[in-house]
């Protein structure tokens, strides 16, 4: 009997390792975008997937025919929703690094762009997930895309002594 356990429990390790090893790198990189952090300094994100693939690797054995990917990426988009919102408050401006692309967007315009136009969730499949209506995803993903095309502008440089002698003449 316990070798038979025991030889299934090998089972489903080798076959979860497989998976971490097919999708780690797409799932670090999904974390990356989430947390609006560089790929080369990402430690929120590395933190996040690897609560991801424990909860995972904790549900395996009852996942039963459930693609493990969608599993995971469902689970850490609602962690970092859930983590966003009692870290900062609410789903407002969290504090990503500045070089980040999506530096600009809020967490929760960050989880809607990068599940729709990275995972390819639609958007009823986002809303769901989130809990939200599917006009209100298709909003926040408008207003995000829109920001990251056509990043607002700094404010006007100022008028030294010199430029405005220049302008004056």
């Amino acid at each position: 009997m316990r070798e038979r356990q025991a030889a299934q429990s090998a089972g489903r390790d080798r076959e979860f390792e497989a998976f971490v090893a097919g999708a780690a790198g797409r799932l670090l990189h999904t974390a990356t975008l989430l947390t609006a952090e560089t790929p080369a300094d990402n430690p929120r994100a590395r933190r996040l997937l690897t609560l991801a693939l424990a909860h995972t690797y904790a549900c395996w054995n009852r996942l039963r025919g459930e693609d493990p990917y969608d599993h995971t990426r469902r689970y850490l988009a609602t962690h970092f929703a859930r983590t966003a919102w009692h870290r900062y408050g609410g789903l407002g401006r969290a504090r990503p690094q500045p070089g980040s692309v999506l530096a600009a967007l809020a967490p929760q315009e960050r989880l809607i762009l990068v599940l729709r136009l990275y995972e390819g969730v639609a958007e009823e499949q986002a809303a769901a997930l989130l809990g939200m209506p599917v006009e209100r995803v298709r909003a926040i993903c408008d207003r995000a895309t829109a920001i990251v095309l056509h990043p607002p502008r700094g404010p006007a440089p100022a008028v030294t002594g010199a430029s405005a002698k220049a302008v004056a003449s």
